[in-house]
């Protein structure tokens, strides 16, 4: 393979762009929205993750720029340490095994070494038609430009265009009955590493994602997949957080405002059946395998992707061949990870097995030790 092309410029398809680039593929990314922006609070980064940046060559930046520790609290709804969850080191010895990072931070980084790889980036631009060919593939562009490239990755996010054009018969988004709410508050010094809240209807944590800031997160069962009006983000937040006196939670409750960024999100899941594509088109991240934040390694899948595929293009073989063995190494990893993470999600909103909780997350963690 000579020539690339990456349609979406988000964590999955940068970390394709970078990979590919060092193997000398020559690569073209575009990204619909002309700013290349990246929204949303804070972002928790497994052991597993940070291996990943280790292997895509910037967990430097990400570690200086965010916060890293070890072990995660799980607390009672009052702040009791009720246990700590140990979180092997998995990015190497000097490196702790979890940690956090503003998802716009590590969009910069990403950004900053994927130009510097040399990748094209086309930004306010996408495809109007896909046309796989036996041994090639021709792309039509908004601005009225053809090109033809050896292969087309959709990395372009749970509501991919690449899906819709090329698998319009795969499934969509599932909403799961649940929601997240993030903020980013001040960090008080006592909070060192991530922890969690468990109240009687919702679960609540926090994650320092700087020295100076971290981010909460609450997870809200929800019946349907309704909006929330900005004006009322604020309350309905405050009003979740009055079920859990822990003194940390209260101070961030107190202190919640405009400058605290709160955004509201509802939880979908997708699985994409094999094969993720057609031809010489390919799909990786949220586009395939969308999870929920329940195992922490939604961004590290979409971002092994693109280590994975550079890594099988290495080798000899047909390009149809090479896509295979990328699938085959990916997709119990990615299945594991999104069915795990629903499972999780319907335990919580059901009031389940507290003991299946705990074996399905040690269940989970051991297979994400696991070498990609």
């Amino acid at each position: 393979m000579k020539r690339a092309l990456i349609i979406g410029g988000g964590f999955s398809g940068m970390s394709a762009a970078i990979s590919l680039r060092r193997i000398g593929v020559d690569v073209d990314l575009v990204e619909i929205d002309p700013a290349w922006r990246s929204y949303g609070a804070g972002i928790t980064l497994s052991g597993a993750t940070l291996r990943a940046f280790g292997m895509l060559g910037v967990l430097s930046e990400v570690a200086a720029q965010g916060f890293c520790a070890d072990d995660c609290d799980v607390c009672a709804a009052d702040g009791r340490v009720l246990t700590r969850m140990p979180t092997p080191r998995l990015a190497g010895p000097d490196v702790p095994g979890t940690g956090g990072i503003m998802r716009p931070v590590l969009a910069k980084i990403l950004a900053d070494a994927t130009r510097a790889s040399g990748t094209r980036v086309r930004l306010g631009s996408t495809f109007t038609r896909i046309a796989p060919a036996e041994s090639d593939v021709e792309v039509a562009f908004h601005d009225g430009s053809t090109e033809r490239y050896d292969l087309v990755i959709g990395a372009d996010g749970l509501n991919s265009s690449v899906r819709a054009a090329i698998l319009p018969d795969a499934p969509r988004p599932k909403f799961t009955g649940q929601g997240v709410w993030r903020a980013v508050v001040p960090r008080p010094p006592e909070v060192v590493r991530a922890a969690m809240f468990m109240g009687r209807r919702h679960k609540a944590g926090v994650n320092p994602v700087s020295q100076q800031e971290m981010y909460l997160f609450l997870t809200e069962d929800r019946a349907s997949n309704e909006y929330v009006a900005a004006e009322q983000l604020q309350p309905q937040l405050s009003a979740l957080l009055s079920e859990f006196p822990a003194p940390v939670l209260v101070q961030i409750r107190d202190g919640l405002g405009a400058q605290s960024r709160i955004v509201y999100r509802p939880l979908e899941g997708l699985l994409v059946p094999r094969p993720w594509g057609k031809g010489r088109v390919l799909l990786i991240g949220d586009a395939v395998h969308a999870t929920t934040p329940h195992l922490a390694s939604g961004a590290g899948l979409g971002i092994e992707d693109g280590l994975v595929l550079a890594e099988e293009f290495k080798s000899e073989g047909a390009i149809a061949e090479t896509i295979d063995r990328f699938q085959d190494r990916r997709w119990e990893r990615c299945r594991l990870v999104v069915e795990n993470s629903l499972r999780l999600g319907d335990i919580e909103r059901t009031g389940g097995s507290q003991q299946e909780h705990t074996d399905l997350m040690r269940q989970s963690m051991m297979a994400l030790a696991q070498p990609i």
